[in-house]
């Protein structure tokens, strides 16, 4: 990924992507300033392994088609948590029951967030 503009015009992609395989709870967090590993979180949730795993697979499918691949991707045989890294922004899709574990919203609290979409659960 490009820096700057590039970046967030990938964020902003991304989260549309999650939306469109109906994702919720879609929201980004800029770690720029707070963390030196990435710029930026996208987290969003499904319902089942069966959508967490669509909705990794076509933000992956779709970003590659516009020239733009992940550098890593663990996480989608499980479909519980997807983690798909682009060095500037990392997405992590979640199963809810998951994300509610683990709380990265809650670990980067101080972060300027930024929500896309429906805000909660179907």
């Amino acid at each position: 990924m490009t820096g700057g503009d590039g970046e967030v015009a990938v964020l902003e992609r991304a989260a549309t992507l999650a939306l469109e395989r109906k994702a919720f709870d879609v929201l980004s967090l800029d770690l720029r300033g707070i963390s030196s590993a990435t710029d930026y979180f996208l987290l969003a949730s499904g319902t089942s392994d069966v959508q967490v795993k669509a909705v990794a697979e076509h933000i992956i499918d779709e970003l590659r088609k516009e020239g733009v691949r992940a550098n890593h991707v663990e996480g989608l045989d499980s479909g519980r948590w997807v983690l798909i890294d682009y060095i500037d922004l990392v997405v992590h899709v979640f199963h809810v029951s998951t994300r509610e574990f683990y709380q990265l919203e809650e670990l980067w609290g101080d972060a300027p967030r930024r929500e896309f979409g429906e805000v909660s659960a179907p």
